[in-house]
């Protein structure tokens, strides 16, 4: 199973422009992965959707979306507006009115949770509410394999101006509500950056964003002090990709767009290849090996 992720999208961010940089670049993200050889098994958009919470520019994210021969799904971030977004995709469900869903396949359950605030609120909120059906919902899974999707990530990133207080009543809260469930992976985006960390024993990947990333300086800021530091960047969109290997997930980042090919599987690479396979499967019996081998003939 294939797990396409892209976040950060900020559609709207040049309000009324047909030509906005930031949907270029969404197009771009989708263009890539409907290119991919394995072809993703659903999409997750983790939040900051639109920029400025309004139904045009959520109309907008339903045209770039319809050319995905996927579902997709939507996780609200800090920019969202859960009022508009539901104006325009009211499928989605808001139990208690956050946007917290279900998705369930044959081997993991996916949870789509509600980190938005108040008022403008830029970190992430999660109150007793949102963490009582959380519970609930990680409670009649069992031990089946769980992925939680969330825009705010609950860990200290290196980046001083956009990481939370890793002692913030929300993340005291998710902690609690995911408890000890086993085999809990968690995706996010929110940083603009490409991270992979461990938060609690629980695996969680940060996806690079599609509208432009965040500069990566780790140096302490002081917010009276501007110093002249890069903060936002145009590097390239990104998006994630989560393989689930049967055991855990696999995560890839990448960089969307066409990159310069040095190597083809070709004649002159093909010894490379079955040098490593060889090399993999040299403690198997040659039982084992031969189907391979000769699938690889084929």
């Amino acid at each position: 199973m294939l797990i396409a992720q892209l976040t950060d999208l900020h559609l709207g961010f040049e309000i009324d422009s047909p030509d906005e940089l930031n949907r270029h670049r969404l197009d771009q993200a989708i263009a890539w992965l409907g290119k991919l050889t394995v072809k993703p098994d659903m999409l997750f958009l983790t939040g900051d959707l639109v920029d400025r919470g309004d139904v045009a520019s959520y109309e907008r994210l339903r045209e770039a979306i319809e050319p995905c021969d996927f579902p997709v799904y939507l996780c609200v971030g800090n920019h969202d507006d859960r009022a508009a977004m539901a104006h325009v995709f009211p499928h989605i469900p808001r139990p208690d009115g956050f946007v917290q869903y279900v998705i369930d396949s044959d081997a993991v359950r996916f949870i789509v949770i509600d980190t938005l605030g108040e008022d403008g609120h830029h970190g992430g909120v999660f109150c007793e509410t949102r963490a009582a059906w959380l519970r609930a919902r990680l409670a009649e899974t069992g031990t089946k394999p769980v992925m939680i999707v969330l825009h705010h990530p609950p860990v200290e990133t290196g980046i001083p101006w956009m990481s939370p207080e890793p002692d913030a009543r929300w993340i005291q809260t998710l902690d609690a509500a995911i408890g000890d469930h086993p085999n809990v992976t968690m995706i996010c985006g929110h940083i603009h950056r490409s991270i992979s960390t461990r938060w609690k024993g629980r695996q969680l990947a940060i996806s690079p964003s599609t509208a432009p990333q965040v500069a990566l300086d780790m140096a302490p800021i002081d917010p009276d002090l501007p110093d002249d530091r890069a903060m936002i960047v145009a590097e390239a969109p990104g998006a994630a990709l989560h393989l689930w290997t049967g055991d855990a997930f696999a995560t890839h980042h990448n960089a969307v767009g066409e990159p310069l090919v040095l190597a083809r599987y070709d004649g002159r690479f093909q010894p490379v290849v079955r040098h490593m396979f060889d090399e993999r499967f040299e403690d198997m019996g040659e039982g084992q090996h031969a189907p391979f081998r000769m699938a690889a003939a084929e």
